[in-house]
């Protein structure tokens, strides 16, 4: 039997990259999937991929800086699909690697609005839709090595999944009785275009934080990270709650 049989899960950030990996092994373990991302063009080629690999899935266009179109996200998924079992908080926007000298405060919103506030507020919306239904249900948050350390990107990123890492173990240790479990995925150096994302990079931020990346031992791919996801996502984690899980191919175990 596929590990996600029956479930319906909602990917953010799901157009490309880590995101677009997770949506297509969750499809391929039988999750319905909503594949949800600001760029609709992409999310439509990836909903198409899964269904011509004989997967269900819906593209959706979704701002996670947009508080109506996050909820707007949860609800049509229920509509559509009569339930909502895994929500995979993918999205994320990386810093110019600036430091706290150099931060400004429009990027320090921006950074915020896409990486910890876009997330609490799916979060919420999915949590109390589970707790009046009286449902169990899994969420897992794309996290980041730089939510644990503090020279992997610039001062906003770090601090935004920083964030994340305080709402992932919150959430889980608050609702752990009513059958919600929170965890987090760490992705070290990963093959995706979340570069792209990137303007304004300081100088003096790679240089700094250039000497923890160079430790690196490998750069890992996409599809390991959505090996994890799904893992996190199924019942064969169900004692696994409130927790963070670093994969970065020992990247960080030495410091």
């Amino acid at each position: 039997m596929a590990k996600l049989e029956g479930k319906v899960a909602i990917v953010t950030g799901a157009a490309s990259g880590m995101g677009r990996a997770i949506a297509k092994l969750y499809a391929k373990e039988g999750a319905k999937v909503v594949v949800a991302d600001f760029n609709m063009e992409g999310a439509e080629t990836v909903a198409k991929e899964i269904m011509e690999d004989g997967g269900t899935a819906k593209a959706m266009s979704v701002n996670v800086t947009d508080i109506d179109q996050i909820e707007k996200m949860i609800d049509t998924t229920i509509d559509e699909y009569g339930e909502l079992n895994i929500l995979v908080n993918n999205a994320g926007i990386m810093d110019g690697f600036e430091p706290v000298g150099e931060i400004t405060d429009e990027k320090w919103d921006q950074i915020f609005d896409v990486n910890t506030k876009g997330v609490m507020r799916a979060m919420r919306k999915v949590v109390n839709y589970w707790m009046n239904a009286e449902k169990e249900g899994v969420i897992v948050n794309t996290i980041s090595t730089g939510g644990l350390n503090g020279a992997h990107a610039g001062v906003a990123y770090g601090a935004s999944k920083h964030a994340v890492v305080a709402l992932t173990k919150n959430t889980g240790f608050m609702y752990a009785k009513n059958g919600i479990r929170v965890n987090g995925i760490a992705p070290g150096a990963v093959e995706t275009n979340i570069g792209s994302s990137m303007k304004g990079v300081s100088d003096f931020g790679m240089q700094r934080a250039g000497m923890t990346h160079g430790l690196s031992p490998r750069t890992g791919q996409s599809e390991e990270i959505a090996e994890a996801a799904l893992f996190l996502g199924s019942d064969a984690s169900s004692f696994v709650n409130g927790t963070v899980l670093t994969v970065d191919g020992g990247w960080t175990a030495g410091f």
